[in-house]
């Protein structure tokens, strides 16, 4: 096996120019492997092959730049589709040599990949290709924000605001091309009856009743209600003395259009079919506003739009009107990629958009502005509800919040930011790590965190006791990870190597071995005990043996090298050895031994023993001692 370690791993990953790089990590594609430098193209095929990654499922290799890891990735219709799925993700720890494994293909959320290529070299056959589908994502706006867009789901959600849609291959389209083509209706744009969206009120529009709350119609602001419809709105506020003046196209065209402290957008821009009209009505809304526009739609889910005819990018009702219904996210992005500036959400599909920002600080500065009066004043005040990471929240998300739990496990702490792959969506469900932490150990059971905990700890003690064979490392050389698990486990460097040390000089003592090597076979009678003398175990069971033994038997490994072709280890447990079995095949009901290794720590030396025709390999006659439920024998 390549010998590498984490700086030598560093300096490799930043010499390579080609992937699609990122702060930390780069991303390339198999079929760029080999412009990568020799070493780390050799080290990434290696550790597929270790790990058995089979070559069909894996097309991106991820280097991390901060810890010493690699990630195979699996993105099916990497080739034929424009933003492929992920399906599976395979883990290499390079400092454990451990892999952990990750399954996308049941999720309806699986992560996405975007801008195909950066992962190939510019000679790839598709490049051209790749690079067209980018560029047309890029003309979409659909880049702006980079941020959320790495799922699925936020992805066609994005595109949808966008006012398009994907085809089979993932291409994009602008609806307004191609759903007309395809809508079951036969309908034109002047047999749309706009004129019945005006409906008659007797009281203030839900956008107006919260202009009214926040203060806003004290006398010291003008209003404009473009789009006004029947006037309900006007006739009201004028009645309390605003100055206030409305607009319409089809019921006041004559209305005075002036510029105006506040203007009001309300349930307009969702009855316009046509996607540019549309925006060009918010725009043109937006220019007579002097403070604020308070923009307003119809918010439903697809429960709702389904009753509908489908047409365009919206719906047409039973009374032959235009909707365009959003979601509340939606909308916000809407008004945020149209306008340039950032929408408050603050009712149902109501947002306000300010021009003046001082007067934008004002409002949520008031907003959050606690008015007491004297009987507030005297009792307790109520606590503020922060975001609670319910049952039901983990059930929505499981698939999430299960990755999430299953790296905790992993680590036995809670992961830092950069050692989640889904870090930001998580904490913007939960809140933080640490609440999704908390909510998980009630969730799953704090027992099975606590056996965690002290299982990482003992790969840790393992670690650096079998580290002190070879030259120090630095503290400072060290990945990030690892520095986390010293400071969580051991406090600091020092206290880690000399609890280390003390474990290392323990496995000298008989009596220490005896005694772990008795209790270990208690709580796992698996394999050949023969009580004072030794232990017979499965490869596989090493593993789940206490730190002693494993130390023990990788005291051996310092001098034979790796287990891979081994298949039962013999724990002696005073004469200071280890030997090594290897059979013929192990699948066999009666497997035949082919190779003894004894290994003799004390002298420092390895005899071998081959079983040929001068001695015939002998059978394996109670295989069935050595079945370990759950793990598989070679």
């Amino acid at each position: 096996m390549t010998q590498i370690d984490f700086p030598q791993y560093q300096s490799l990953v930043r010499t390579v120019s080609i992937g699609k790089q990122l702060p930390d990590a780069v991303y390339i594609h198999k079929s760029a492997i080999g412009q990568v430098p020799e070493e780390l193209a050799v080290l990434a095929l290696q550790m597929a092959k270790t790990f058995k990654i089979p070559v069909n499922k894996w097309n991106i290799v991820k280097f991390s730049k901060r810890s010493f890891k690699i990630t195979f990735l699996n993105y099916p219709r990497f080739e034929e589709y424009a933003y492929p799925e992920l399906q599976h993700s395979y883990t290499v720890d390079l400092q454990r040599l451990s892999v952990r494994k990750a399954n996308y293909s049941k999720s309806d959320n699986p992560p996405i990949l975007h801008r195909k290529e950066t992962f190939v070299s510019d000679d790839y056959p598709h490049y051209t290709l790749f690079k067209e589908i980018t560029n047309e994502g890029e003309k979409a706006g659909l880049y702006a924000k980079t941020r959320n867009i790495g799922f699925k789901k936020n992805w066609e959600r994005l595109i949808n605001t966008k006012g398009c849609f994907l085809d089979d291959a993932g291409r994009l389209h602008k609806k307004e091309v191609l759903a007309e083509a395809a809508s079951s209706v036969e309908i034109s744009a002047s047999e749309i009856e706009r004129h019945k969206t005006a409906i008659d009120r007797n009281k203030l529009s839900s956008p107006m009743q919260i202009l009214a709350r926040h203060g806003y119609f004290d006398g010291n602001h003008s209003v404009l209600d473009y789009g006004c419809g029947k006037g309900d709105d006007v006739r009201e506020l004028e009645a309390h003395g605003i100055n206030v003046a409305g607009w319409d196209p089809i019921h006041n065209p004559d209305g005075d259009l002036a510029k105006s402290d506040i203007v009001n957008l309300g349930f307009v821009i969702n009855v316009i079919e046509n996607i540019n009209e549309r925006k060009e009505t918010l725009k043109k809304a937006f220019s007579y506003a002097k403070k604020m526009l308070v923009a307003s739609v119809m918010v439903a889910g697809e429960s709702v739009i389904r009753q509908f005819t489908p047409y365009k990018d919206g719906v047409i009702t039973s009374r032959n009107t235009f909707q365009r219904y959003y979601t509340q996210s939606e909308f916000k992005e809407y008004l945020e990629d149209s306008l340039g500036q950032s929408a408050i959400a603050v009712g149902q599909g109501i947002f306000l958009i300010f021009k003046d920002k001082l007067e934008e600080q004002h409002f949520l500065f008031e907003r959050q502005h606690i008015r007491r009066n004297w009987k507030q004043i005297t009792e307790r005040e109520a606590r503020t509800q922060t975001k609670q990471v319910t049952k039901d929240l983990i059930d929505k998300h499981k698939e999430l919040f299960s990755d999430f739990w299953e790296t905790t496990l992993d680590l036995g702490r809670i992961p830092a930011n950069s050692e989640f792959e889904f870090s930001e969506r998580i904490r913007s469900i939960a809140g933080s790590h640490k609440k999704a932490f908390d909510a998980l150990k009630d969730y799953f059971g704090e027992e099975t965190y606590q056996s965690a905990q002290e299982a990482r700890r003992n790969d840790l003690l393992v670690y650096f006791a079998l580290g002190q064979f070879a030259r120090r490392k630095p503290y400072g050389k060290m990945p990030d990870d690892m520095k986390r698990d010293i400071k969580t486990f051991f406090n600091s460097y020092t206290n880690a190597i000399e609890e280390s040390t003390k474990l290392l000089f323990s496995v000298g003592n008989p009596q220490v071995i005896e005694a772990k090597a008795t209790n270990a076979y208690k709580s796992h009678p698996v394999g050949e005990f023969v009580e004072g003398h030794s232990w017979v175990i499965p490869k596989k069971l090493l593993d789940d043996l206490p730190p002693e033994l494993r130390v023990y038997v990788g005291c051996a490994c310092q001098l034979y090298g790796d287990l891979d072709d081994i298949h039962l280890v013999k724990i002696h447990f005073t004469s200071g050895k280890v030997s090594l079995m290897k059979y013929d095949d192990f699948k066999k009901q009666e497997p035949l031994l082919i190779q003894r290794i004894k290994i003799k720590l004390r002298q420092l030396d390895i005899d071998f023993f081959d079983y040929s025709d001068e001695y015939p390999p002998p059978p394996l006659e109670n295989k069935q001692l050595f079945i370990v439920r759950g793990k598989r024998l070679t």
